[in-house]
């Protein structure tokens, strides 16, 4: 079995030093760290490396926040990626500079999707390695012109990826050097000054084809593909940026191998990792006060480094001097929300196609979009808004186990098992509450699981397998699950809106922590975070920004 969970949070108690008694003057770091999400183990090891004493307070009783492993079925023996599951935008730089052994597997297939009410299962399979087929199935569906537009299309994006990739890790950019290192005036202005939805429309005809590309732009973005604040534009950057390619790629042994890997990097570098730690409040002279296992604690950092929320930031930060009360002030922001659910599945095996002629493993191979024609984006974005749940969810499949059967028991494996992750779209936090979360889980579940039998031959619940308790190996995450369990607002998975790659021309840029896109208006607290510019995903640059910004300083 290769696949680990996040961390172990043994042994990091076991390091923790017994508690100083209270008249004991709270301890002083280099740096204090709160959350320990990637980002925040990357920030640690970067820093701990650099000579810096860190420690770092994690909430939870182990560390790696969305991106961790997880046994999620009782008695069975299958390691799922619960939250955050592929890796895109993790630079290079970040694993040799750290040393981490991590592998990530490439997929031969980019898509599938089928015809939303096509008995017959006509459907795009969209191969990496064979453009012949390829532009076949495009002519299956009716849509042979699109092929090439298709091609041409992320051409275009690839060369824009090629561009921007490398600035991610350096200080920032303004716009107007962004613009010129592009280079491409009609490029820049359908990126990023028109929304997205009108590149899509002049360049693809195919309704099916349209809604592929889109996709791109709403995954944990509550926004229509014309929306005029270019939300989608910013979450379609980044869906197509990454590694200057726009790949997607698995994470081998599971993304809790990702944070297992900086935990160990950080450790082994001198940083400490506290768990159980929950961080109650941050004063703007770097006073971090904890609650560790009913007791008070405190300690103070030159440099905060905050890898929550900027909305949990605020209901932290306690008032200019006095490191008692949190502030009551009023953030200048909407509060975040996230859209989206989330259910993973154990199965027997992979369903049958009603094209008996496409193999599973190649449709699950890749993404599989379900009721994501173009049309039935923006309708299910105009109905959520009107707080209408469509009959049948645009969704999109992940089949981790197919690229990387690590994650399961040797003897599961072989019996032919895999995991499905199913994400679902336009499901926004504004639909839940406490009280009827329960309720709109299930119907959200029941949602998603009609959607998927929609388009395939055989319903999937007749596939799914059962854990030790004898319940079906299923689970759905809500928003206001996400929120719970990792203290995200309104279960937004990128801690809020997300910002373009670069400041604006008339952004301060003064200091190091401006410079790098990691500034509040506290000079002491600096966001390492996904909410830090450039930050969303699982990547890591919240955190290398931050610890370039302290280290520059």
């Amino acid at each position: 079995m290769t696949a680990t969970s996040a961390s172990s949070p043994e042994l990091e108690q076991a390091a923790t030093p017994a508690p100083a008694p209270a008249t004991t003057p709270a301890p002083t770091h280099d740096v204090v760290i709160v959350g320990g999400g990637h980002n925040g183990l990357t920030a640690a090891a970067y820093l701990a490396r650099a000579g810096k004493s860190v420690i770092l307070l994690e909430r939870l009783e182990s560390v790696g926040g969305a991106a961790v492993s997880a046994q999620a079925f009782s008695g069975v023996d299958a390691w799922l990626s619960r939250y955050s599951y592929l890796v895109s935008l993790l630079p290079q730089r970040i694993v040799d500079d750290l040393g981490l052994r991590i592998r990530l597997a490439r997929r031969r297939y980019s898509s599938y999707t089928p015809v939303p009410g096509d008995e017959s299962g006509a459907a795009l399979l969209i191969d990496n390695t064979d453009a012949d087929a390829t532009s076949s199935s495009f002519a299956r569906i009716g849509a042979p012109d699109d092929a090439r537009a298709f091609h041409d299309f992320y051409e275009t994006t690839g060369a824009l990826a090629q561009s921007l990739w490398p600035t991610v890790t350096e200080p920032l950019l303004t716009r107007s050097e962004a613009k010129a290192l592009v280079g491409d005036d009609e490029l820049w202005s359908s990126i990023f000054e028109r929304p997205i939805g009108e590149l899509i429309e002049s360049r693809i005809s195919n309704d099916l084809v349209r809604g592929v590309v889109a996709t791109d732009a709403l995954i944990g973005t509550f926004a229509s593909v014309s929306d005029a604040s270019l939300a989608q534009n910013r979450c379609f950057l980044y869906h197509v940026i990454g590694q200057g390619t726009g790949q997607w790629d698995v994470p081998v042994g599971g993304m809790g191998t990702v944070t297992g890997e900086l935990a160990r990097a950080a450790r082994e570098a001198g940083a400490r990792i506290v768990t159980d730690a929950e961080v109650t409040s941050i004063s703007p002279e770097g006073v971090v006060g904890y609650d560790r296992h009913g007791h008070d604690r405190r300690v103070v950092g030159r440099h905060v480094l905050v890898n929550v929320a900027p909305d949990v930031l605020d209901q932290l930060l306690v008032g200019q001097g006095d490191g008692e009360t949190p502030s009551d002030a009023t953030p200048s922001r909407p509060r975040a929300e996230g859209a989206q659910v989330k259910v993973n599945l154990l199965l027997e095996r992979l369903p049958r196609l009603r094209d008996e002629a496409v193999d599973p493993a190649a449709a699950f191979g890749g993404t599989f979009h379900i009721n994501e024609t173009y049309t039935q984006l923006e309708d299910a974005f105009a109905g959520a808004v009107r707080g209408v749940m469509p009959d049948l969810i645009p969704c999109e499949i992940y089949c981790h186990s197919l690229t990387d059967p690590s994650i399961l028991d040797p003897e599961l494996a072989a019996s032919g098992a895999q995991t499905i992750t199913v994400f679902g779209l336009h499901t926004p936090d504004r639909w839940l509450t406490d009280d009827n979360n329960d309720a709109t889980r299930q119907r959200l579940q029941d949602a998603v699981i009609a959607s998927l039998n929609s388009v395939l031959a055989e319903p999937i619940e007749s596939l799914l397998l059962t854990d030790a308790d004898g319940n079906p190996c299923i689970e759905t995450k809500t928003t206001r699950d996400i929120e719970h369990a990792l203290n995200m607002p309104g279960g937004n998975i990128f801690h809020g809106p997300l910002s373009w790659p670069f400041a604006e021309d008339d952004d301060p840029l003064d200091t190091p922590a401006q410079r790098w896109g990691v500034a509040t208006e506290h000079p002491r607290i600096l966001l390492c975070g996904s909410g830090a510019r450039r930050g969303g995903a699982v990547s890591g640059l919240g955190g290398h920004n931050a610890a370039m910004a302290v280290l520059e300083g």
